[in-house]
């Protein structure tokens, strides 16, 4: 879920920075005033505007649903611990310390005292 959540908000930040770099500034429309070619446009004089505007408040609207709902989910999943930090259990085995073999030492061996 926080996978394909992350993978969406990606793609709505990469639309949502596409739609900003299309439009124009509100310096562009004196121009467009005049007659500079605004009715070649394919939505007409006022048409692309208007449009843009309306798809970036809604891809805009969806990022800031998405970066909520990430910081929610991120907050409520549980904090895996390191290998380091997990308890060790134990299980007793059938071993005992005679089943276990004698290293040599190299020290000799002391003869009991107070026999």
């Amino acid at each position: 879920m926080l996978t394909v959540l992350t993978v969406f908000h990606v793609l709505l930040t990469i639309s949502l920075i596409g739609l900003v770099l299309i439009q124009r500034g509100k310096g562009a429309d004196v121009g467009a005033a005049f007659g500079s070619g605004a009715s070649n446009t394919m939505f007409g004089s006022q048409g692309s505007a208007s449009f843009l505007t309306r798809t970036t408040a809604v891809v805009a609207t969806l990022f800031f649903v998405t970066s909520l709902s990430l910081a929610y989910l991120s907050g409520q999943r549980m904090e895996r611990k390191s290998v380091t930090e997990l308890e060790q259990t134990i299980a007793p085995t059938a071993e005992t310390e005679t089943d276990v073999p004698m290293v040599p030492s190299d020290k000799p061996d002391l003869p009991a005292t107070g026999e």
